[in-house]
């Protein structure tokens, strides 16, 4: 039995981070003993896009009763940092693991390092789910502090974890990392939600139309949607009368644009602009009234939306770039098309509408358990070290 601590977001700032975090402790708590440090305010509310959901009861999904949990550390507050670290030195953990996406808790994550290399000594593995966050990339101050952030955080790790090989080459550049010590591990399904007859879920949308398309997810600038608006619009008319656009997900940087991007759409009484942070319950309403869901990326390491919607076998119209690419590889039901080219989207609608594609794959290794495994051998091999 291996002691094993994360340390990633609470439910608080809800995220698909705060779900993996959940999934990857009840996992491996299996076989190990977990504890898990929760990061319960990220950063000051106001500057947080996702504002108007923080501190909402919108998931159900929990940590397992054998998982120990802090709850939570603060940005601003020292005492929940020494609380933290009080914690963890109870729990006497042979690993602990970061969780890396955001700059935002460098700092947090910087203190546990070297509270953990002066006291404890435990082995360290960081987990990177984003290379760098496109709206820090953007900000020149921000910028900057992430780099040297994230150099000091990166150096003289045990271990780092990626969802692909393209974020492996990515990670091993931008850090100046050892490749040997970076491990490929995929992203692990979303699959805790419901299945609902598909029947059922437009009747409760009050959907008509007999094609439905889905975006969902946040709508931030990366994620292309304009393009996914253009390709519904070049629909042949035939189609274009039989079908529903759904975009379903909070507003980001780049969220303005898509609302006047689908008020000013000639099509825009057949398209649903769902411009929040859905619940749990709502969550299989969209996917399984969906005939294809399509995520027209521009840029993308993984994608936790496309991981919920692999569960439901539905079929995927996905842009070929990064780790989405890779990541979906296996999913027999992905159409991939270049990124930014609506044009290939059109394609790809039309044919899913006039041949429906049946979702015949096995997605065993994207699940928990065998996620776990593959964590279990590289403690054990750095623990050997």
């Amino acid at each position: 039995m291996r002691n094993i601590c994360i340390v990633g977001p609470s439910k608080r700032f809800l995220s698909g981070l705060s779900y993996y975090t959940i999934r990857l402790a009840n996992a491996l708590a299996i076989s190990n003993n977990v504890s898990v440090v929760c990061l319960r305010k990220l950063l000051p509310q106001f500057l947080f896009p996702g504002k108007e959901h923080v501190g909402k009861k919108i998931s159900d999904l929990e940590f397992s009763s054998n998982v120990a949990v802090y709850d939570g550390m603060d940005y601003n507050s020292p005492l929940s940092w020494n609380g933290a670290f009080r914690f963890i030195k109870k729990q006497k953990p042979d690993v602990i693991i970061l969780q890396w996406w955001t700059s935002s808790v460098a700092h947090m994550h910087l203190i546990l390092k070297m509270l953990n290399a002066l006291s404890l000594k435990s082995k360290l593995i960081i987990e990177f789910h984003e290379v760098v966050d496109p709206l820090e990339e953007a900000i020149l101050p921000i910028r900057l502090y992430s780099r040297i952030a994230g150099r000091l955080l990166t150096c003289k790790a045990d271990a780092y974890v990626v969802h692909s090989n393209f974020d492996k080459k990515q990670i091993a550049s931008k850090y100046h990392l050892d490749v040997e010590k970076i491990h490929v591990i995929p992203h692990g399904l979303y699959d805790h939600y419901k299945q609902i007859d598909r029947k059922k879920a437009k009747s409760t949308l009050k959907i008509k139309e007999k094609f439905v398309i889905l975006h969902f997810g946040l709508v931030r600038r990366y994620k292309g949607i304009p393009y996914l608006i253009d390709a519904f619009e070049r629909l042949p008319e035939e189609i274009a009368k039989n079908a529903r656009l759904f975009i379903v997900g909070e507003l980001w940087e780049g969220g303005d644009e898509v609302v006047e991007r689908v008020a000013t759409s000639k099509r825009r009484d057949q398209i649903t602009l769902m411009p929040r942070y859905v619940s749990d319950d709502e969550v299989p309403l969209y996917f399984s009234a969906a005939d294809v869901i399509v995520f027209p990326y521009t840029r993308a390491s993984q994608s936790g939306a496309a991981h919920i919607a692999m569960c439901y076998k539905k079929p995927i119209i996905g842009s070929k770039v990064g780790g989405l690419e890779e990541s979906m590889a296996k999913y027999s039901g992905t159409i991939f098309v270049p990124p930014g080219d609506a044009d290939a989207i059109t394609r790809a609608l039309i044919k899913c509408y006039e041949r429906p594609i049946e979702v015949k794959c096995d997605l065993a290794e994207l699940g928990w358990d065998a996620i776990a495994s593959k964590y279990s051998d590289i403690i054990d091999g750095i623990g050997n070290k």
